[in-house]
């Protein structure tokens, strides 16, 4: 993976557009949190393959922190705190949030 280049993403992100595709979604704040002395929670989603076809798609920020969106028919799927990019198998685009 390497650090967002919000231009490449956004092209990327742009070939998708009005196209089927699979949407995989998984945010947590790590699968250990709760085991620093029991003083945090782990939360998390996670959506797997969901087929959907967006109409508009749009990432957003600057330093190393991005959002990114998916317009649907009726609403949006959003993923925040997104730091870095690759495209596997060059059809897959995967954005991900790394912490220091």
């Amino acid at each position: 993976m390497k650090p967002i280049d919000i231009d490449k993403v956004q092209n990327k992100l742009d070939e998708f557009v009005n196209k089927e595709v699979y949407v995989h979604v998984e945010t947590t704040n790590g699968a250990y949190a709760s085991h620093f002395g029991n003083k945090g929670h782990n939360v998390g989603a996670y959506v797997r393959n969901v087929q959907t076809l967006f109409t508009q798609a749009k990432i957003i920020g600057e330093g190393n922190l991005y959002r990114a969106g998916l317009k649907l028919e009726k609403g949006w799927i959003y993923a925040e705190g997104l730091t870095d990019w690759v495209m596997h198998e060059d059809e897959k685009l995967l954005l991900a949030g790394h912490d220091q």
